[in-house]
């Protein structure tokens, strides 16, 4: 299980408890990977010295670990975390400034590692990239969530992932980058929706073939989410991947 991130408000350490309680919930069920969302960064802590820019992530490591990126290996999925979340930083800024403590951007030395995470992954593995900031447009909102987007689309297509996924828009998606590259943008499970819409998760199959991307919407009359809209995108195969089995 994957959380993109924005696992609180405003970062307190109250918010932050019930998140990993939360986290340990779901942990009863399967291994569950977590990365930090804009919310979850102290960024008013490092404004000034830029050296001192860690102390931004101090709380959240606290309880999440240091590892701000982790990656979540199994013998069938390789789920690789990108941190995008940096709060108020040089590279995050944009020339609005009614969002330059809401955008994030994409590193070039954490796309570098998480292809060596993903080289070094069994051949037949699914390989998952997650990061919090929405690499696609939102529907409603009409913004993009990384800074330099154009850059970051074309940083995440050397991956070699098969899906990315992402959040922070507060409306969930389904799409994909140049038309190859799937991207699962998940909803929330608070209030805060965007358009009134009801809160949402996404659940993910891959097969040789494809990645099917699942909606799962919250039915207020039944009290539970139930599965709403699919997308299904063509999976881009790698030449370690050998041929496409054959259905009989």
């Amino acid at each position: 299980m994957c959380i993109t991130g924005e696992l609180t408000q405003r970062c307190r350490q109250g918010r932050l408890q019930s998140a990993v309680a939360f986290g340990q919930q779901l942990g009863a069920f399967a291994p569950v990977h977590v990365v930090a969302g804009m919310p979850d960064v102290q960024w008013w802590r490092a404004i000034l010295p830029f050296g001192r820019a860690r102390i931004r992530w101090e709380k959240f490591a606290k309880f999440f670990g240091d590892d701000l990126a982790p990656v979540l290996s199994t013998p069938r999925v390789v789920v690789a975390g990108l941190l995008t979340s940096y709060g108020l930083a040089w590279k995050s800024l944009t020339f609005n400034p009614r969002v330059m403590t809401v955008k994030g951007h994409l590193p070039k030395r954490e796309v570098t590692r998480v292809k060596q995470v993903f080289t070094g992954a069994p051949p037949e593995a699914v390989r998952v990239a997650a990061l919090h900031l929405n690499v696609l447009r939102g529907q409603i909102s009409r913004r993009m969530g990384l800074s330099r987007w154009r850059t970051a689309q074309e940083r995440l297509l050397t991956l070699g992932a098969d899906v990315i996924l992402c959040a922070h828009d507060h409306q969930e998606g389904a799409g994909q980058i140049d038309g190859v590259l799937p991207v699962s943008t998940t909803g929330t499970h608070t209030r805060r929706t965007r358009g009134k819409r009801p809160s949402a998760f996404n659940v993910i199959h891959v097969d040789w073939q494809a990645v099917h991307i699942v909606h799962y919407r919250w039915d207020a009359a039944a009290k539970e989410f139930q599965p709403s809209t699919e997308s299904v995108f063509a999976r881009q195969r790698r030449p370690s991947d050998g041929p496409v089995p054959v259905a009989r």
